[in-house]
């Protein structure tokens, strides 16, 4: 162990940690999660300024296969601009967040492109327990058991099926009325499931970076950012994991507690929270994105971090390390960062701990449990004392066991990829995925053998954006002209193909 490599690693320290707040993704870590939640939030704005969109309510039952007695207020806002009667609805949706964040895609993204196309109304659909669609009074282990795929598909059949419009003349509900149901990520997922289970409802769907193949082990995630990432800035990477590996696994409690040090870590006494923390700012490639007003520069400025590392040093712990490393973290660094060691946030239920909604998710029927590649001499971008248990670990620490729902001890992936996974597949469905999207490896375009290339056809598209990061095709400009060439392309490709689809539409005789 010589102090120079130390020190290196030093000057990456606050870039690694300070990173970890301005990453908005949703793989499972425990670390991340615990820094989401002790976080004050405020109401979440969307970058891009939008015109403000009526929003309205339709009233769902808390449980559609049993009766509660119990409704709650589902959110939705409307975009009539390009509505005339016959046309179709074009439905978004919201996914694992506030509705109210997505109203630029209700303005200028796929939602108002495909509808101004069409003479469609566009609607944006908040998913049941997000933003202000919330059914239950707190979020303990027992309120969440209606969190369910299945659950919030049912409420989506419902809505298509039953909801009047304001200002809108005429029944133009499903099937009378062509839906199409857009949906990136999990809402992606959520769209071709709504085509699976519902096709007399949803008349077409696009499926965008849609993680249909849940998985216990999505060690494709960081492999993918890995493979597409500048080499420079992951050479680094790899290098700085392999550094810390081998010394978090001495067998010296000295070596092991310096290399903590080096990173202002020393307190914390769980060595895979110690590097689950230097994973942070890898969440940065994921919010990537074309329009430079929706997306991060985090990555690019943790790569350019990386390549500049700071000359100034101080002695400490006996060793050299930067000035950033000894202006780190002050305090209890397990308040901040420990799971295990301070499992204490994690009880906490009260509405205002929106993190625990995706992660119950996660742990009941999702997985995605992010760790390094099964195969060691695969390189990597993580730590490999990152492993599924420790992903896994706030399943076990958050959600104690209720009266009446209990966590699994593993979330049911069967049932999810029951409906396809990798092969999902219907007519009028579409697949859109990006090229660098970390989430790739759970969609049909996945690296993954179990995962096949197929024909891309107007009834079944199956389309790759080049250099697309996550759902690259949900946003969009005012002036569609100056998006960049192979957003303009898949965008054109999309109105293609839904017009097609509406060709064919017959509305039943009632």
């Amino acid at each position: 162990m010589t102090s120079s490599k130390l020190g290196t690693l030093g000057a990456l320290t606050l870039l690694l940690t300070a990173s970890a707040a301005a990453a908005r993704f949703h793989p499972s870590n425990p670390v991340w999660v615990k820094l989401e939640a002790t976080q004050a939030k405020n109401a979440a704005v969307a970058k891009r300024q939008s015109p403000t969109f009526p929003v309205y309510t339709f009233t769902q039952p808390l449980d559609h296969f049993q009766d509660t007695g119990h409704t709650f207020e589902q959110q939705y806002w409307v975009n009539d601009r390009h509505y005339k009667a016959g046309g179709p609805v074009i439905v978004f949706e919201a996914g694992e967040g506030p509705g109210d964040e997505r109203m630029p895609i209700l303005d200028t993204g796929i939602v108002d492109i495909l509808a101004n196309a069409t003479n469609g109304l566009g609607v944006v659909l908040e998913h049941r327990y997000y933003g202000a669609s919330v059914p239950v009074q707190n979020f303990t282990t027992d309120s969440l058991r209606w969190l369910t795929n299945e659950q919030a598909a049912a409420d989506s059949a419902n809505f298509i099926d039953n909801v009047t419009f304001p200002n809108i003349t005429g029944d133009i509900t499903a099937p009378g009325t062509p839906w199409i149901y857009y949906g990136g990520s999990y809402g992606g997922a959520r769209a071709a499931h709504m085509r699976v289970l519902y096709p007399d409802l949803v008349f077409g769907a696009i499926a965008s970076s849609a993680v249909v193949h849940a998985t216990l082990d999505d060690w494709r995630y960081f492999d993918i950012i890995r493979e597409y990432a500048p080499a420079d800035c992951i050479a680094q990477i790899e290098k700085t994991v392999d550094e810390v590996d081998k010394f978090i696994t001495s067998h010296s409690n000295k070596t092991r507690h310096a290399i903590k040090a080096v990173f202002g870590l020393q307190n914390v006494t769980y060595d895979p929270d110690f590097v689950s923390v230097l994973t942070n700012p890898l969440g940065g490639w994921q919010g990537k994105n074309w329009d430079p007003e929706v997306g991060s520069t985090g990555f690019a400025d943790f790569c350019t971090a990386l390549g500049t590392p700071s000359k100034a040093t101080v002695k400490t712990q006996g060793l050299t390390i930067s000035n950033a490393t000894s202006n780190y973290a002050r305090g209890d660094q397990n308040d901040c960062f420990g799971t295990i060691t301070s499992p204490e946030q994690f009880t906490q239920t009260d509405l205002s701990q929106t993190w625990r909604l995706w992660q119950f998710q996660v742990c009941t029927q999702w997985g995605f449990f992010m760790t390094p590649p099964p195969d060691p001499a695969r390189p990597r971008i993580i730590s490999k004392l990152i492993t599924q248990e420790y992903a896994s670990v706030l399943c076990k620490l958050a959600y104690a066991p209720g009266e009446h729902f209990t966590v699994p001890p593993q979330p049911n992936i069967t049932a999810v990829n029951a409906l396809g996974g990798f092969g999902i597949a219907y007519d009028r469905l579409a697949i859109i995925d990006g090229e660098w999207d970390p989430w790739r490896g759970d969609t049909p375009h996945s690296p993954d053998p179990r995962a096949h290339n197929r024909r891309d056809t107007t009834l079944r598209p199956f389309k790759l954006i080049p250099e697309g990061v996550h759902h690259y095709d949900e946003n969009g400009l005012a002036d569609h002209s100056a998006e960049p060439p192979q957003i303009q392309a898949i965008h054109e490709q999309e109105i293609e193909f839904v017009k097609a689809w509406l060709k064919d539409f017959k509305a039943p005789s009632r």
